[in-house]
């Protein structure tokens, strides 16, 4: 006789079973997984992006490995690796032991930074649509108090969704604070601001002449 053996949950399951026991008791927030529009959230998953989504969000970095690449290789064929050496030294000094320069380079930085710390934090807080994507980063502006980054919510998303998930974005960009502000003619624009430092501490001047797109 042929005995019947009993299927085994698959992974998908156990999670789906998990939020249904979560999802006991009452709704609280936006984002929470406890609730309708989080417990939708929690079964889907962040999009992957394409090749060219990839390169937009990574262009800063690329470009620089590229920049220094193509420079290293044109001093040493124009000039020979003594004068590379001499270029390396001048830009260490510049940035590193001259305050404005340090201070800019970090100011900088931190513009390249914040951007995929907020997208990690929206990734892992459920901050999507039922599609999978996350809201876009048009641009990081640097503030005497840290990074101010404008926000495009995608059909699905909105501030309520970023307040509700305030303690874990705050925790994902390394952050002392974080304060969002909606835009109350276009309802899909949202400001973050992400602050780094208190009010009354010594800033950068150029600060409020930085601003890089998301």
């Amino acid at each position: 006789m042929l005995r019947h053996r009993p299927t085994r949950p698959g992974p998908a399951t156990d999670r789906v079973r998990r939020l249904t026991a979560m999802a006991g008791g009452q709704f609280r927030q936006p984002n929470d997984p406890n609730g309708p529009t989080g417990f939708g959230r929690a079964l889907s998953s962040v999009k992957r992006p394409n090749p060219v989504v990839i390169a937009w969000r990574w262009r800063y970095e690329l470009a620089l490995v590229l920049g220094l690449a193509g420079s290293t290789f044109g001093i040493i064929q124009a000039y020979g690796a003594i004068w590379l050496v001499a270029a390396l030294m001048a830009a260490t000094a510049a940035f590193g032991l001259w305050p404005p320069g340090r201070r800019l380079l970090v100011t900088r930085a931190w513009c390249v930074i914040t951007p995929h710390r907020l997208r990690t934090g929206c990734a892992n807080a459920w901050i999507n649509s039922r599609c999978g994507r996350l809201p876009i980063i048009l641009l990081t502006t640097a503030q005497p108090f840290g990074e101010r980054v404008l926000l495009w919510c995608v059909a699905g998303v909105s501030a309520e969704d970023l307040i509700a998930a305030r303690e874990a974005l705050i925790a994902a960009c390394w952050a002392a604070d974080i304060k969002v502000n909606r835009s109350d003619r276009h309802r899909q624009l949202v400001i973050v601001d992400v602050i780094r430092r208190p009010p009354n501490s010594p800033t950068s001047p150029e600060a409020d002449r930085l601003s890089w797109p998301g």
